[in-house]
């Protein structure tokens, strides 16, 4: 038997349940396993895993999926750790129904393994008639067989849809928490269900948060249906970062500039230094970047939100803290003025390049009379 098995997000593979699951259904068959999902990247490599887990290509899980339903294997497992069942289940409902939406043939089961471990862990067999192995897989690790219905009538039947508004609802929140639409935070939960609302493509309202302007501001216009929506911390664990060895080019230093897109930043793994806009991208990129050996020079001015529990940098790293409101001003002009608004820079190497780069950004401060900080890692 041909298995496919998507990887989402983090908390899986930092508990160890992710490589748990592939070695027990090795045993039902050929083991396929790719991630879906872009933060789960770093836990990947922070646990050696990249030889077991595709981590090659940026995939949403219902891409993934559905690449395993273009190869017709026999069956696919989706399987997760969310912070609680509601919002794994939930999960699971919206992912599958996307996967539907793209492929033309739904004849492959689709078993979503969720939060492994837990009192509360759940298998759900989304599709097709796979009683027995669900059984199995139920017993062997003690988890509750959950329906698609019952996730739909406990979580989706109730919600209120206003078709004069464009809102989305997302599930299994809990208060106090940043929510994060396209890697940018637009604001904080208060309740335990919020409703996104937008109108003309912008966010306007939160209905059981409290929307952050500026945030909304950095995302711009957004399409509420496609948009990746998460609340609380990308990652929760405390981990050991794993630091993969570099090979720098003699001659050449390749500067790439990141400006509020912090989970894009795999993208620029080989770069020798990134200019990072924003707090919270920092923040992400520095974390993401420090597995590649690779410093940044990050653009913030105070306005951060945890969205990661720690957040590492490489050494020569340097941080620019500017007042309130002015880094997307500096990080506009960066682009401008040093990269000619290109996302990489390339200069000739020498032992002063990150220097150089601080110097140039100074001068651009000093032109826009912006008081700043600097910190050197």
């Amino acid at each position: 038997m041909e298995i496919g098995v998507v990887v989402h997000g983090p908390n899986i593979i930092d508990s160890n349940w992710a490589l748990k699951l592939i070695n027990l259904l090795s045993g039902y068959g050929d083991v396929s396993a790719r991630l879906g999902g872009t933060m789960g990247r770093t836990a990947v490599i922070d646990g050696s895993l990249e030889d077991i887990i595709d981590i090659s290509k940026k995939l949403v899980p219902s891409d993934s999926l559905k690449l395993f339903n273009d190869a017709d294997v026999d069956v696919i497992f989706l399987i997760n750790y969310g912070k609680s069942d509601v919002t794994g289940q939930v999960f699971g409902y919206k992912v599958y129904n996307h996967y539907l939406s793209k492929i033309n043939k739904n004849n492959i089961p689709v078993i979503q393994i969720e939060r492994p471990g837990e009192s509360d862990g759940s298998i759900i067999s989304w599709n097709g008639n796979n009683k027995n192995l669900v059984d199995d897989l139920s017993q062997k690790l003690d988890l509750n067989i959950v329906t698609p219905e019952e996730i739909y009538d406990n979580h989706f039947k109730q919600d209120k849809i206003d078709d004069t508004k464009i809102q989305r609802i997302v599930h299994g929140v809990s208060p106090d928490e940043n929510i994060m639409v396209n890697s940018i935070v637009i604001g904080k939960s208060n309740s335990d269900k919020i409703t996104l609302i937008a109108k003309d493509g912008y966010i306007t309202e939160i209905i059981g948060g409290t929307i952050k302007e500026h945030g909304v501001e950095k995302l711009g216009k957004v399409d509420l249906a496609k948009a990746i929506v998460k609340t609380g911390l990308l990652r929760k664990s405390k981990v050991k970062p794993r630091v993969l060895k570099k090979n720098e080019s003699e001659d050449v230093f390749k500067i790439a500039f990141l400006d509020h897109a912090g989970e894009d930043v795999y993208q620029f793994k080989d770069a020798d230094l990134v200019v990072t806009v924003g707090d919270d991208t920092t923040l992400i990129a520095s974390d993401i970047l420090y597995r590649f050996n690779i410093p940044i020079v990050g653009i913030t001015d105070g306005d951060l939100d945890k969205v990661v529990e720690d957040g590492f940098k490489a050494k020569n790293s340097i941080i620019f803290e500017f007042e309130s409101g002015t880094d997307d001003v500096v990080g506009r002009k960066i682009f401008e003025l040093i990269f000619k608004k290109e996302k990489i820079l390339i200069k000739s190497r020498n032992s002063k390049n990150i220097d150089e780069i601080r110097d140039e950004i100074i001068k651009i401060t000093n032109l826009l009379n912006c008081k700043y900080n600097i910190i050197n890692i």
